[in-house]
């Protein structure tokens, strides 16, 4: 393990409210500032995600994304402005990020992730955080994740639902990954985007928080992990539940074949 970062006088009071903390302290403080984590979707989950984990002084933030932004984005993908419209969404973000917190150094990923370069790009990375919005991408994301050894948070929200999960099957010990819940992604029918059904704006920046805290979390080994869990935030009900996810002995990814 590479050795960890001196921190500054400026990091100490920076990161003040995290070094208190028994469960972090200075030298998980360190761990942060060294490490690097790939944010999938700089959009509505990708927003908030971005902005708590630049705060919290993730050293290397990625950030892979090819969309432009757009007027409907402003809803809820918090990092952009209206003055970013037209703008790819990596260089937005990338300028907010460093408004926030210029020490962390942003990797801009303008490209669209697909089986061509996601072996290449993840593995420039220690955890990753999905806040894609399409089976396909969540799909191949656990995939690469799996055979890189990649921990993996990934979170989804629809209209007033969310949920999230963290995928880490290739530490083994009964781990599941995200095949182990859905073998088979749904058809486009049964499953419509936001921009068909709609979502709200908030809920987004509830569940992109909640993927903020669990990449914290396991890049310090601290706190009960999501894997094997999958909680359900219904923000009607106000109401979070949790199931619990199996691995499945013939799962297409982690299976025993």
């Amino acid at each position: 393990m590479a050795a960890l970062p001196d921190m500054t006088e400026m990091q100490i009071r920076r990161y003040a409210r995290h070094i208190v903390l028994a469960e972090i302290g200075g030298i998980g403080q360190a761990r942060l500032i060294a490490a690097r984590v790939l944010v999938v979707g700089a959009g509505g989950l990708g927003a908030p995600l971005l902005q708590y984990l630049a705060a919290a002084g993730i050293g290397t933030l990625g950030v892979i994304d090819h969309d432009r932004v757009d007027l409907s984005n402003l809803q809820r993908q918090v990092i952009h402005r209206t003055v970013d419209i037209g703008t790819a969404k990596v260089a937005s973000a990338r300028r907010a990020l460093a408004d926030i917190n210029p020490e962390v150094a942003v990797v801009a990923h303008d490209e669209r992730l697909d089986a061509a370069n996601a072996g290449r790009i993840v593995a420039d990375y220690d955890i990753v955080a999905d806040g894609s919005d399409n089976f396909a991408t969540r799909y191949l994301l656990n995939d690469i994740c799996y055979r890189l050894k990649k921990t993996l948070v990934s979170a989804a929200i629809l209209r007033f639902d969310g949920q999230i999960s963290t995928y880490k099957a290739w530490q083994g010990d009964g781990h599941p990954c995200l095949r182990c819940i859905f073998p088979q992604a749904p058809s486009e029918d049964a499953v419509p985007s936001c921009a068909q059904a709609g979502v709200l704006g908030a809920l987004a920046g509830t569940l992109g928080a909640l993927q903020a805290t669990e990449v914290v979390k396991e890049i310090l080994g601290i706190g009960r992990s999501l894997s094997g869990r999958l909680v359900m935030y219904d923000a009607l009900a106000g109401t979070f539940d949790e199931v619990a996810i199996a691995k499945r002995a013939d799962c297409p990814t982690c299976g025993a074949q």
